[in-house]
């Protein structure tokens, strides 16, 4: 009998790394942007594909059990917009702040928090990353400020922690994103004042996902150049869809911040795939064959799939295993999340106030009370 000898590829096959060309950024009051090239690792693409896949996964899921009735409440999806805080996080430190809105889902886990505790947040369970009390726009951790349900007051707040980096002299920067159904908000632009006079190390980051729940930019504000909104304030507008483009223009960013030439203003031109929230079907402002447009010719995940292909910086099988194990990791977390039991009422007043005494709070009967716990 004849032997078939089959060759299959190692990790010594592949190259170590790669250069790409990057979309160049638009300018506001900057002579110079961020590079228009990009070195991209093995390792680097891996890892950025691993979690843009666990994030997508865990929107998918996050919609299904929605629409299962196992998730309620208010939902806002970010499958679509990955590249956005996936690269953002490649380009700062773990010690630099970031303050969001609620479609929130997608930092989080960025940010570290693990997927079984996100989709146990949305359920509503013990074991979610705020004891299920937070639900879809409340989740936080270490550096990360959440998950903000009002529409751009997480702006100012971001300038507050943008003001607490300056005054304790870290050279941390904030981060501070909203989207562009908020950048019409007037607190945004008294935010940009203060940041601007106080030269403050604050990135605002404007999500323009092109339609503010229902409504298109092009209906709801005279300029959508978002960038140049801060006026006094340099900014950049970037390819939102392209994880390189966005981690280095938020490496150019964070840089002019910690030199201490102030805050500045970027705009990520993104999309999302899903309505505005699991209340908005999403087509009815918008086409079908629109969405389908965007997925075939702008999609973060396989803009960034092909690229390391190409470059031989890994194969398609390769990626598909990792498919496969992002699958396994998002259901094992569901199964989490629907069974962890959910927190006892008599836990309603605990960690209402962080490092403070314990006080009463009024259950939902006026005769019950319960002691808070820090």
């Amino acid at each position: 009998a004849s032997r078939v000898v089959v060759a299959s590829r190692n990790y010594a096959d592949f190259a170590n790394e790669a250069t790409f060309e990057i979309k160049k950024c638009d300018l506001h009051r900057l002579e110079e942007g961020p590079s228009t090239t990009a070195v991209m690792t093995r390792e680097e693409g891996l890892h950025y594909y691993k979690t843009m896949q666990i994030i997508r996964r865990m929107e998918l899921k996050s919609d299904q059990l929605y629409k299962q009735k196992i998730i309620r409440g208010f939902c806002h999806l970010y499958d679509g917009q990955e590249a956005c805080c996936v690269g953002i996080e490649a380009a700062i430190k773990p010690t630099d702040h970031v303050i969001t809105a609620y479609r929130a889902h997608g930092f989080t886990y960025a940010r570290g928090v693990p997927v079984r505790e996100i989709l146990a947040e949305l359920t509503g369970r013990k074991g979610g990353c705020v004891k299920g009390k937070g639900g879809s726009m409340h989740m936080y951790t270490k550096n990360f400020y959440g998950g903000n349900g009002i529409v751009g007051a997480q702006v100012p707040l971001g300038a507050g922690i943008a003001l607490a980096c300056k005054y304790f002299g870290k050279n941390e920067v904030c981060l501070t994103l909203y989207g562009d159904g908020a950048a019409n908000q007037g607190q945004i632009f008294e935010t940009y004042n203060m940041a601007a006079l106080w030269k403050l190390p604050c990135i605002f980051i404007c999500e323009n996902n092109r339609y503010g729940m229902g409504t298109s930019v092009e209906r709801a504000a005279a300029s959508t150049d978002y960038y140049k909104r801060g006026d006094f304030i340099p900014g950049l507008r970037v390819d939102g869809m392209d994880v390189l483009c966005v981690r280095e223009a938020v490496k150019f960013a964070a840089e002019h911040c910690r030199a201490g030439k102030g805050p500045i203003v970027m705009e990520l031109q993104t999309y999302r795939y899903h309505g505005h929230s699991m209340s908005d079907p999403g087509i009815s402002y918008r086409t079908r064959e629109e969405i389908q447009e965007v997925r075939s010719k702008s999609d973060p995940i396989t803009l960034l799939k092909d690229r390391m292909v190409n470059n031989n910086l890994a194969s398609i099988e390769e990626l598909k295993d990792i498919d496969v194990a992002v699958r396994k990791e998002i259901e094992e977390a569901a199964q989490f999340a629907t069974t962890d039991p959910e927190p006892p009422l008599e836990e309603l007043g605990n960690h209402i106030y962080f490092n403070e005494p314990p006080f009463e709070v009024r259950g939902p009967n006026q005769w019950i009370r319960y002691k808070s716990v820090s």
